[in-house]
């Protein structure tokens, strides 16, 4: 029997590290777990403990920081260095967006719940930057609008809560959640210029990226909502917060990045045949 010249190809030794990492990362402890060790307390009561319009203020706080990330991300679509994507990627500078973002915790875990407006954007923007530095480490064109857009949902993606439907079926049914919305909204700016910001797609998008993200921000705001915090523990919590999604960021664009050179189909293959537990 002759083989096939178009047969599937294998992944190399590794590549299969490279992707058993990033199912390592992409389906770590939740948010939840890892704030609740650095506080001592299950986040579920602190969370019934929060006063009724800290809900409201968490939605508002998201929404804004989402479009702050977003216009900033259409301000520099076109500014990338054409010469920078043919080289060889350095490293992201996770330590440096870490040192940032704990910087915003600290002053935020001094004012409390009504930092949460001036902190949260500052806080996202940063973490937003952060993944833009990781997906350019993974051979990702930060000039292009799908790019961008990919960067701003791995926002979306770190929510392991029981109230998302999508969160019990693993990486690539929550990526297929928000696929659909992100090639619209990619599609819209594409043909219609950045001026589209304002529009229906991408609204849809960002809505729903801050549905899930204020989940996350949520959790975050619990436990900081701990009597006298202070500025070191809001410091922790913050650096738990961007090193959640900076994990999920690194698993995201190298799983697109091994795609890219093996095909959808068998990257999620083989990623399906990971057993994860083995490596705990």
């Amino acid at each position: 029997m002759e083989s096939n010249p178009l047969a599937t190809p294998v992944l190399s030794p590794d590549d299969l590290n490279a992707l058993r990492r990033a199912k390592h990362e992409l389906e770590s402890p939740a948010l939840t777990m890892k704030l609740a060790s650095i506080v001592g307390a299950p986040l579920e009561k602190l969370l019934a403990r929060m006063p009724a319009f800290a809900n409201e203020k968490v939605g508002d706080a998201t929404q804004l920081a989402l479009r702050k990330c977003l216009q900033l991300a259409l301000r520099t679509l076109n500014r990338a260095d054409p010469a920078a994507a043919s080289a060889t990627p350095d490293k992201p500078s996770n330590l440096l967006h870490k040192f940032a973002v704990a910087t915003t915790g600290a002053a935020g875990g001094a004012f409390g719940l009504f930092a949460l407006p001036v902190e949260l954007p500052v806080t996202t923007t940063l973490m937003f930057r952060s993944i833009c530095d990781i997906a350019r480490s993974e051979g990702e064109d930060l000039s292009s609008v799908e790019t961008q857009l990919q960067c701003l949902t791995v926002l979306g993606m770190g929510s392991a809560s029981k109230a998302d439907d999508d969160a019990d079926f693993g990486y690539f049914i929550m990526r297929g959640a928000l696929a659909q919305a992100v090639s619209k909204a990619s599609s819209e700016i594409a043909s219609k210029g950045f001026a589209t910001h304002g529009s229906a797609a991408l609204l849809r998008l960002v809505n729903t990226i801050a549905a899930r993200f204020s989940v996350q921000v949520s959790e975050q705001v619990a436990a900081k909502s701990i009597p006298a915090i202070g500025a070191v523990l809001g410091a922790m919590v913050n650096t738990v917060f961007i090193d959640h999604f900076q994990q999920v960021a690194h698993g995201h664009f190298t799983v697109r990045r091994l795609e890219r050179q093996y095909g959808t189909e068998t990257v999620e293959a083989a990623y399906q045949t990971i057993d994860i537990s083995l490596a705990d």
